[in-house]
C-alpha cells in the first residue's frame, strides 16, 4: 500500500509538470519571459508571429499571436 501510495505521489507530480514549459535556453534576454502550456514549440510560434504581425516581441499584435499558440509573457 506504501509503494502504491508513493508512486501516485510521484506520478502526480510528474503530470502537474508535464505541461508547463519555460524557455531557459533562449538566445536574447527578451525571450527569458515567455512561458507556454500546451504550446506550440517556442522558436516556430516566435518566427510564425514576427513573419505574420511585422513587429517586434513588446508589440500587442505580437504577444497576441504568441498567445494563440500558448506563450504568454511574464
Amino acid at each position: 500500500m506504501k509503494r502504491f501510495l508513493i508512486l501516485s505521489a510521484l506520478a502526480a507530480a510528474a503530470l502537474a509538470t508535464s505541461a508547463c514549459v519555460t524557455v531557459i535556453d533562449a538566445n536574447g534576454s527578451d525571450d527569458l519571459a515567455w512561458h507556454g502550456e500546451n504550446a506550440q514549440p517556442f522558436d516556430q510560434a516566435r518566427a510564425d508571429c514576427r513573419a505574420s504581425t511585422g513587429k517586434g516581441q513588446h508589440s500587442d499584435a505580437f504577444r497576441g499571436c504568441m498567445a494563440g499558440k500558448g506563450w504568454t509573457r511574464s
